[in-house]
């Protein structure tokens, strides 16, 4: 049996309880007898003393910070105060576990540690969009992206407000132990395994009125889900939904965050992930499936999106890892 993969929660006082909760929800709850892997979750303070937290709660520590060096995955909830000052002893402990190429991933204000540690320096980050100019502030040596859910940069993970700390997770999760994984855990949560999109569309702005196209473009993402494998088109997609192209495209990026084409290409790289984890079909077949076209394309897309290619996914990532062997191929993909 694999060992279980260990992931450390940073905790000092001031760290906000919703990111404790996301990041216990997602890692230390065992579902392994749904098919989900093992994961030793451990709770890591300079000592044994109760950590408090905002509302009369408190964490209790398991390990101290030299656990930190057992980790695979360092997670840093955000903060009640973004600008509290994080413990030394947290920083020295976040840069050496840095050093030793261990994943670091902060949610929301999380970034303000690891920016407070020089992590952040001359890398990207994000942050809420509420924060990101207090992040810039104090912290200019920081490159902030303003308008992602999540983003990664040698190593280093950050994530937008509160829900993209759970997209962070779940992503992370897809990213150690594939896509099936993720969606399990999701599953699990009544939550969507990935969104689209940027965090541009929660940034505050006036109300609009209704948006009666919002019922046709959901019928147009419906349908492209069920025809992924066509060569679906801005063109066409605009046509269904009775729209000009350049209409479309407006009311669609407004709607999802995400432009038509970038959106698709979502679908189509999670719809590849699924049918290489779970079928043993050629890869040509699989990117035709999934709507690439080529195995060539696919190849290339992966490796922009996923820092990996379609045959080192299966090999990491195929249940047959897990189960000994592989569904049937002749299953459509399930959204």
């Amino acid at each position: 049996m694999d060992p279980a993969y260990r992931v450390a929660l940073v905790a000092f006082p001031g760290i906000r309880a919703f990111d404790v909760s996301v990041i216990t929800e997602v890692w230390g709850t065992n579902r392994t007898d749904r098919g989900a892997p093992a994961f030793d979750l451990r709770r890591v303070a300079i000592d044994s003393t109760s950590v408090p937290m905002r509302g009369g709660l408190a964490l209790a520590p398991d390990r101290t910070l030299t656990w930190l060096s057992r980790a695979d995955l360092i997670l840093v909830p955000g903060l009640d105060d973004h600008l509290t000052p994080a413990p030394a002893p947290v920083l020295d402990a976040l840069r050496r576990a840095y050093a030793r190429g261990t994943t670091l991933a902060a949610l929301c204000g999380g970034a303000f540690t690891l920016a407070q540690a020089g992590l952040l320096d001359g890398r990207r980050a994000i942050t809420h969009w509420n924060l990101i100019n207090l992040l810039r502030t104090h912290h200019p040596r920081v490159t902030v992206v303003p308008d992602a859910l999540f983003i990664e940069d040698d190593n280093i993970w950050t994530a937008a407000g509160t829900a993209a700390g759970i997209d962070l997770c779940l992503h992370l999760v897809r990213r150690s132990h594939g896509a099936e994984a993720a969606a399990t855990i999701a599953r699990s949560m009544v939550t969507a395994p990935f969104r689209t999109g940027t965090q541009a569309q929660f940034i505050e702005h006036p109300t609009p009125r209704a948006d009666r196209d919002a019922d046709t473009l959901a019928a147009v993402r419906d349908h492209a889900l069920r025809h992924l494998h066509e060569p679906l088109t801005v063109a066409h997609l605009a046509a269904r939904a009775g729209m000009s192209p350049r209409s479309f495209a407006r009311h669609f990026t407004a709607e999802t965050g995400a432009t038509p084409l970038r959106w698709l290409l979502d679908q189509r790289i999670a719809a590849a992930q699924k049918l290489l984890e779970r079928t043993d079909l050629p890869m040509p077949e699989v990117a035709r499936r999934a709507g690439f076209g080529s195995e060539v394309t696919m190849r290339q897309h992966f490796a922009s999106r996923l820092a990996t290619s379609p045959r080192a996914y299966r090999t990491a990532f195929s249940i047959r890892s897990v189960t000994g062997s592989v569904a049937g191929g002749s299953s459509p993909i399930a959204r």
